[in-house]
């Protein structure tokens, strides 16, 4: 047996310094395959407070994952502050209308990027991120349907649970305080006027968070999981349950064609940094 190793043409991690409208004033690096299909799909994997674009490209497998299957990954940068070190805005008016400008619009332009540059496919865009990067997933899947095929948050919550920037650190936060309980219809509202008379498909949603988290508390997966049913128009009660490996419960939640649109994972025993992705 030879080992593998990555041979020295391997691709790298790339930062793109001009790469469309950028409000947010964020970070864009880029890891691009060298074996790729003609139309490739992108992946938008966002990094936890604190962190960066390239840290959690070092900390995650996307990009191995990427030689493998042959996708792109998009690493933004979060830059702004909200008393907690470097996060993605999902507390601004503007970050919460679909085109208002902040973070999410430096995303799409990160995306419309990726398409212009190296032909990715527009029909498979997916975002993915741990913690504030999770948060931006969810809020990335409200605003932008029409954008993403799909998303998986770790340890986020739902669009729309900070009222503004003074509720973003957790010391002091209405949304990760513990006692966030909305109704779904409250919740699937928020998420329906983020894009008023959209009424195309959505993109799909995975939801993961340990049980023991206390700096996102884990009573906010309900609240997710509450929002993204209520916008399928699905029931709150599950169509199957089951323990895929030791300590993970698994919640499927399918339409009347049996495509699951929202998958749950609680994580038995895990705390806020145990959960999925690193970063």
């Amino acid at each position: 047996m030879v080992p593998t190793i990555r041979p020295a043409y391997a691709a790298s991690l790339v930062e793109v310094t001009s790469f469309g409208d950028n409000p947010g004033r964020m970070r864009m690096h880029v890891y691009v395959p060298d074996t790729r299909p003609a139309r490739p799909a992108v992946v938008v994997a966002m990094h936890g407070c604190g962190g960066s674009g390239p840290g959690f490209y070092s900390g995650s497998e996307f990009a191995a994952q990427a030689d493998r299957y042959g996708f792109i990954v998009i690493y933004p940068t979060a830059t702004q502050q909200a008393g907690f070190g470097n996060c993605f805005d999902v507390w601004s008016d503007a970050a919460k209308r679909r085109g208002g400008g902040s973070d999410p619009v430096s995303i799409i332009s990160m995306i419309r990027y990726a398409q212009q540059q190296y032909g990715a496919d527009p029909d498979r865009v997916y975002a993915t991120g741990s913690s504030s990067g999770g948060m931006m997933t969810n809020h990335m899947l409200a605003l932008y349907p029409d954008v993403f095929k799909a998303g998986a948050a770790f340890m986020g919550v739902p669009f729309n649970c900070f009222a503004n920037a003074a509720d973003y650190p957790p010391t002091n936060s209405q949304c990760t305080g513990g006692a966030m309980n909305r109704t779904p219809q409250q919740w699937g509202d928020a998420v329906r006027q983020a894009y008023p008379g959209y009424s195309g498909p959505r993109p799909r949603v995975q939801v993961w968070h340990g049980t023991n988290d206390t700096l996102v508390p884990y009573s906010l997966l309900q609240e997710t999981i509450e929002q993204w049913t209520n916008v399928f128009g699905l029931s709150q009660t599950p169509t199957s349950t089951d323990t895929p490996q030791a300590n993970w419960n698994r919640r499927r939640y399918a339409d009347a064609s049996g495509t699951v649109q929202v998958e749950a994972y609680s994580i038995q025993g895990a705390g806020h940094e145990h959960v999925g992705v690193q970063g």
